[in-house]
C-alpha cells in the first residue's frame, strides 16, 4: 500500500470518525490492517539526510582596533584575546556521493570552522564550498561513507494548501520535526537583501532552523527553511523557506565556480497593475512592464523598447516585477533568455543573451578599507558616474566582505559616490557602521565593511 493512498485512506477515516456520533471518546482511527496513521515511515526516511551544524567565527572584537590593543584590553580587564562566536544551524545532504550539504549563508558568515553533525551522531568537518547572499544560499562539503542524500522536488508545482514538513535544529536542541502547509507562494519585500521568492509556511519554523529542509509528503526537498516573522524572534506561524529550483540553481553556479556569476541584463520593470493595465489597453495584468532599457545592453541588443509588457521568460509565466529580476538573477553568464512580450496588441518573442558585467578599465587603484581589490572610475558618455571594482583577490578581506569583480560602488553611508577620490574621501569621514551601496547587474544592495 502507497503511502499517497494511506494519506488519502487517513483522512477519509478521519472524515467518517468526526461525522458519526457513535465513536467513542478517545478512540483513534486506524487503517484496515489495524495500524495507526502516523507519518513516522517518512520522517524516519529523511531525517538522515538533514545535519546539524556548529560554526566557529571570529569575534566583532577582532574588526575593532581599540580591541587589538593589549594595553586597552588590560586596562578593562579584557582577556588577551577575543574569544570565538559559536553558532548553531541546519543543513540538508542533497549529494550523498560527493558530500554536498546545502545550508544559508547567514548561517555560515565568516567562519572559520564548520562542523557537521548527522542523525547518527557522527560529526565530520565541513568545508565551505562558496555561498550566495543574494539568496541566502551556502555550500557546504563532508567526507564520510554511509550518508543519505534528500532528492529535489520541483517548487514550480507547489500549491497554496499543500502539506509540508519542517525539520531542523531549533534553538540548538536538536534534530526536529514539525508539520503544516505551504500557506503562500512567491513572497518577497521581506526587508532581506537579495532576490526574494519565498514559500511561506506554517510548519513551525525557529531559530536554528535555519538551513534545514522543507519537505512535502513524497519525501522531496521543495525548499531550504531561512527566515520567520516573530515580534520575539520566535515562531508566530509564519516562515519562510528559499524554494529548491533556485536552490539547486545557485548551488550548481557555485559548486561550478565557487560563486554565483551573475551578468547583466539592462532593462528595469514595474508591475502591471490593474490601473496600469487600463491605462495601457491591456487586456490583462498578468506580466511586467518594461519602463527603461540601458543601451548597448542585452535587453538593447534583443529589441525590447519602453512599454513592452513581458509575460513569460522559457516558457514561465513571469509573476512579478521581482519574479523577473529572479530569473534574470540565476541565469548564468552567456545564456540565452526567451522572453515573450506584448507590444501593444502584437505578441512576440525575443531572445537576450546574459552578459559579464563590464569592470572599469586599467589595473585600478587600491583602497585601505577594501584590502585585496583595486577599484577604478566607472565612466559613461565621457563623465566619471560611480567607481568600478576591477579586481578582487579570492579570500581577501574585500572577498570576504561580499565584494567582487565588475561590481559598482554608487555611495558610502547614503553619501553617493562618483569617482575614486570621493569614494577615498568618503571612506576617510564616515562614521560607524560602514556601508557600501552595491550595484552588481540590475541589481541594487549593501553590504557592511565594519
Amino acid at each position: 500500500m502507497t503511502f499517497r493512498f494511506h494519506c488519502i485512506l487517513t483522512c477519509l477515516t478521519l472524515a467518517a470518525s468526526l461525522s458519526c456520533p457513535a465513536v467513542q471518546a478517545g478512540a483513534q482511527p486506524v487503517f484496515p490492517d489495524g495500524r495507526i496513521p502516523s507519518l513516522a515511515p517518512l520522517i524516519e526516511d529523511v531525517t538522515p539526510a538533514v545535519v546539524n551544524i556548529a560554526v566557529m567565527s571570529a569575534s566583532p572584537e577582532e574588526d575593532n582596533p581599540l580591541m587589538q590593543d593589549p594595553f586597552f584590553r588590560r586596562f578593562f580587564g579584557l582577556p588577551d584575546r577575543p574569544e570565538p562566536q559559536l553558532s548553531a544551524g541546519s543543513g540538508v545532504i542533497v549529494d550523498a556521493a560527493n558530500g554536498y550539504v546545502l545550508t544559508n549563508h547567514h548561517v555560515i558568515k565568516g567562519a572559520r570552522e564548520v562542523m557537521v553533525t548527522l542523525k547518527d551522531r557522527r560529526q565530520l568537518q565541513a568545508q565551505v564550498v562558496g555561498s550566495d547572499a543574494g539568496t541566502d544560499i551556502a555550500v557546504l562539503r563532508i567526507r564520510g561513507g554511509g550518508l543519505k542524500a534528500l532528492p529535489f522536488g520541483d517548487s514550480e508545482t507547489l500549491r497554496v494548501g499543500d502539506y509540508a514538513l519542517a525539520i531542523g535544529n531549533p534553538f540548538g536542541l536538536g534534530q526536529t520535526v514539525t508539520s503544516g502547509i505551504i500557506s503562500a507562494l512567491g513572497r518577497s519585500g521581506l526587508n532581506i537583501e537579495g532576490y526574494e521568492d519565498f514559500i511561506q509556511t506554517d510548519a513551525a519554523i525557529n531559530p536554528g532552523n535555519s538551513g534545514g529542509a522543507l519537505v512535502n509528503l513524497k519525501g522531496e526537498l521543495i525548499g531550504i527553511n531561512t527566515a520567520i516573522i516573530g515580534p520575539s524572534g520566535g515562531n508566530v506561524g509564519i516562515g519562510f523557506a528559499v524554494p529548491s529550483n533556485m536552490a539547486r540553481s545557485v548551488m550548481t553556479q557555485i559548486i561550478r565556480h565557487g560563486e554565483v556569476r551573475r551578468g547583466r541584463f539592462g532593462a528595469s520593470s514595474q508591475d502591471v497593475t490593474p490601473e496600469l493595465a487600463q491605462a495601457m489597453g491591456l487586456t490583462t495584468s498578468e506580466g511586467v512592464v518594461i519602463v527603461e532599457v540601458a543601451d548597448e545592453s542585452p535587453a538593447h541588443r534583443a529589441g525590447l523598447r519602453r512599454a513592452d509588457v513581458v509575460t513569460h521568460v522559457n516558457g514561465r509565466r513571469v509573476r512579478s516585477s521581482a519574479d523577473l529580476r529572479n530569473q534574470i538573477g540565476l541565469t548564468p553568464i552567456g545564456e540565452e533568455l526567451e522572453l515573450r512580450i506584448l507590444r501593444g496588441r502584437e505578441v512576440r518573442t525575443v531572445r537576450a543573451k546574459i552578459e559579464a558585467l563590464q569592470a572599469g578599465r586599467g589595473e585600478g587603484r587600491a583602497v585601505p578599507e577594501l584590502a585585496g581589490a583595486a577599484v577604478a572610475d566607472y565612466e559613461r558618455y565621457g563623465k566619471p558616474q560611480a567607481v568600478a571594482v576591477v579586481r578582487v583577490e579570492r579570500n581577501s578581506p574585500a572577498w570576504s566582505h561580499g565584494l567582487r569583480d565588475g561590481d559598482i560602488i554608487a555611495g558610502v553611508n547614503r553619501r553617493r559616490v562618483h569617482s575614486v577620490e570621493e569614494l577615498l574621501a568618503a571612506l576617510k569621514i564616515s562614521q560607524r557602521p560602514l556601508y557600501l551601496q552595491i550595484v552588481r547587474g540590475d541589481t541594487r544592495f549593501a553590504i557592511q565593511l565594519r
